[in-house]
């Protein structure tokens, strides 16, 4: 079968043909490229990476033999062994339908990453009516996902954070009461969003309202933060993580469907790059949210 293959650590997929195998039973229909498949590829992800020559990717939206759209993900796809990025893919330890008239594209690049920016405001530490959001890394697709979740939650103020200009001015498109640039005034946040880590996770902390609650989803800005204990203690926070890999399968199918019922229905937007197979290897340099269309 026609696949992306990567051939060499630390260099960009190649179209190329790759043996199927069995169980290999689903007609892939669109695979993103998030960050741990570029990872892996690179050599820096700690589980390793499967044999070379191999097919990368963790996820993907396909048909089954019955004629069932489903995402999938989990399992060691991309990790351990063949990935997503190829006309046919296994199912991962995740399976789960996808709403009848979303798009392929927008409900793949929904997985991993729209899941990350949905589940802890709605189900690791749920939003709160009264609740003043704070979403750093409000540029990205987490982000996205993450501000419209907590206004579609009722949340009474949300402030998107991030360095990208226009990405901030399209957070305020995508209801965002507020946008301000990573070193601007936070203000007094009871909820903190948090895929950075790092420094302006230290400042959030610092900005934060006694007993604001934080949620911990990814270290784009760096491995390690210093918080200080009189913040924390003496505001009584409370810090959570989430990990999507963490989450049982069937939390995971569930709030996936829930998630993209609220994109076929209008009410969370994500933009995404559209690239052929033949194009995997521009879309996996490329900026945003590519998905390679099978």
């Amino acid at each position: 079968m026609r696949a992306a293959l990567i051939t060499e650590l630390g260099r960009p997929p190649q179209v190329g043909e790759a043996p199927e195998r069995d169980g290999e039973t689903l007609e892939v229909l669109a695979a993103p490229i998030n960050p741990i498949d570029v990872a892996v590829a690179a050599g820096r992800f700690y589980g390793g990476h499967p044999p070379l020559p191999y097919v990368p990717g963790c996820e993907c939206v396909g048909r089954d033999s019955s004629g069932r759209v489903v995402w999938t993900f989990g399992g060691g796809l991309g990790v351990a062994h063949n990935g997503t990025m190829g006309e046919r893919s296994s199912a991962g330890a995740v399976v789960a339908d996808v709403p009848a008239g979303a798009d392929p594209a927008v409900a793949a690049a929904l997985g991993i990453a729209g899941l990350a920016g949905f589940m802890p405001l709605v189900w690791r530490a749920p939003v709160r009516e009264d609740d003043r959001v704070l979403v750093l890394g409000a540029t990205g697709v987490v982000g996205h996902v993450a501000l419209q979740t907590a206004k579609l939650l009722g949340a009474a103020h949300v402030v998107a954070v991030g360095r990208d200009q226009t990405r901030l001015e399209r957070a305020l498109e995508l209801g965002a009461d507020e946008a301000v640039p990573l070193d601007g005034d936070f203000g007094e946040p009871t909820y903190v969003v948090d895929p950075l880590w790092g420094e302006p996770l230290e400042r959030a902390v610092q900005a934060a309202a006694p007993g604001a609650r934080i949620v911990h989803i990814g270290q784009s800005a760096g491995t390690t933060a210093t918080l200080a204990s009189a913040d924390v203690r003496g505001k009584q926070l409370e810090v959570y993580g989430f990990s999507t890999f963490a989450v049982p399968p069937d939390a995971l199918a569930a709030h996936y469907r829930m998630l993209v019922g609220h994109a076929v229905a209008g009410r969370i937007e994500l933009e995404v790059e559209r690239y052929r197979l033949d194009e995997v290897g521009a879309a996996w340099q490329g900026r945003g949210k590519r998905v390679v269309l099978l």
